[in-house]
């Protein structure tokens, strides 16, 4: 997606969480390396339109800043995994999803 945030550091992870109390976000966990993970994510890009107007979305290069997404997992109370997407409403997650589950339409339900 075009207007994906970038996720660098802790306190994106925490200012994430803050504005879910007024807006839906979404969190999607990429490993680079995976044909899963490049596959769940031209699928989201693909299928942009469902969720660009309906929630803030962030990205997180999971090989380069593992120890965000170990943060996350502890922050929000999922189970790490990759590719994965978490929805985050009312400062908690609500929703996670995972390699080949990773569906667009089914994140859009969600929020």
């Amino acid at each position: 997606m075009e207007n994906w945030s970038i996720i660098k550091t802790e306190d994106d992870i925490r200012q994430i969480i803050d504005k879910s109390n007024n807006y839906p976000q979404i969190i999607f966990k990429d490993s680079i390396s995976c044909g899963i993970s490049a596959y769940a994510k031209e699928r989201l890009m693909q299928e942009s339109d469902l969720l660009t107007s309906k929630a803030d979305f962030y990205y997180l290069d999971l090989l380069r800043y593992r120890a965000i997404s170990n943060f996350i997992a502890r922050e929000l109370n999922v189970h790490h995994q990759s590719p994965q997407v978490i929805v985050v409403k009312n400062g908690v997650a609500t929703y996670s999803a995972t390699h080949h589950n990773i569906d667009a339409n089914t994140i859009a339900n969600n929020l």
